[in-house]
């Protein structure tokens, strides 16, 4: 069931109910746009869904794997670290401003320096989320269509 985070007491509660992503990864992002090529080639050229769906994994029993689905995706900002470093999440932010909401990776990005961050940073209008059963490991969640 999805839950809508949609004030700051909301994110709160959320962010207390997972121990703000504390001994999280990322594990699967996907992006629909909107736009799209039809059959007979003419095109919808509109970015009208802007949807950004993030899987993460996490080191908990209790609700290990999330989905994040922010709608009308403002920026994804991802500066993804090599195969030399870890990428695990200690803990993370999640605000409100300017009529958006925003989720970065570090917990110690505040408002006034998130656009300078060099990490995962996450702004859209709307997001919801929800506990996913039974999905840990290495297989892909966003499963792509066969040819």
């Amino acid at each position: 069931m999805w839950k809508e985070i949609v004030n700051e007491n909301d994110i709160s509660l959320f962010m207390d109910e997972i121990c703000g992503f504390h001994d999280s990864c990322i594990k699967e992002i996907r992006y629909v746009s909107g736009a799209y090529v039809k059959d007979n080639l003419s095109m919808h050229p509109i970015n009208d869904k802007r949807i950004l769906s993030v899987i993460i994994q996490r080191q908990f029993e209790d609700m290990p794997v999330i989905e994040l689905q922010f709608s009308g995706l403002k920026y994804l900002k991802m500066h993804p670290l090599t195969e030399k470093y870890t990428c695990e999440i200690f803990d993370s932010v999640m605000f409100c401003k300017d009529d958006c909401i925003y989720w970065c990776d570090s917990g110690d990005v505040t408002e006034d320096d998130s656009d300078e961050y060099e990490g995962t940073l996450i702004c859209a209008t709307k997001l919801r989320w929800r506990s996913v059963e039974n999905k840990l490991g290495e297989d892909d969640f966003y499963i792509e269509n066969s040819l």
